[in-house]
């Protein structure tokens, strides 16, 4: 491999290693309403599984309320059915026509939790991150044997690489700070 393309194989997989982090903790539930909870839940339309978001308008009237309207109000049966199988951990209330979510409001014993494994996530989402830098060194030692880079350009590689992972980890840093404050805020 050479220069460029070790460096943009190593950004993208830590670019990557942040967005599932990312992903990781928008599922967890600050006591607000928050479309994230529906992710990845399914419901069977005409035989397809199809998402909430992709047959009903979502909309949060207030901070702790999600609402669900069907276009078509023969899905509020299924799509309550799957909010309850995917076990969000909060009960759908349905009226025949929308299905309300209310979020119950956390413990402060639960946010400590929540915080707990924002934590876990974070460590390991740093360590997803450094396990890249690691290849994508391991990848610049083979490069310089090989003879597809010169010395120079191994240390000018190896400082960018520990450059991407810093800005990176910092990244994870940044977001899990801001989810352990929306968690800890009353």
């Amino acid at each position: 491999m050479n220069y460029e393309e070790i460096k943009s194989s190593a950004d993208k997989d830590m670019k990557q290693a942040v967005e599932s982090f990312e992903g990781r903790i928008a599922n967890i539930k600050a006591g607000r309403a928050s479309e994230a909870v529906l992710d990845g839940i399914t419901f069977s339309y005409f035989g397809n599984e199809t998402p909430i978001n992709q047959a009903a308008t979502i909309s949060i009237p207030e901070a702790r309320l999600l609402v669900i309207k069907p276009w078509d109000k023969s899905n509020v049966g299924p799509i309550e059915k799957a909010i309850i199988k995917a076990d969000t951990g909060i009960n759908p209330q349905n009226d025949g026509e929308v299905i309300r979510l209310p979020f119950p409001a956390l413990t402060e014993e639960r946010r400590k939790e929540y915080t707990k494994e924002v934590g876990k996530y974070a460590e390991d989402a740093k360590i997803s991150i450094r396990n890249k830098r690691r290849d994508g060194m391991d990848e610049v030692k083979k490069s310089e044997k090989a003879g597809d880079i010169t010395e120079d350009d191994k240390f000018a590689l190896e400082e960018e690489l520990q450059n991407i992972t810093d800005k990176y980890i910092e990244e994870v840093e940044q977001l899990a700070d801001k989810k352990n404050k929306e968690l800890l805020t009353v």
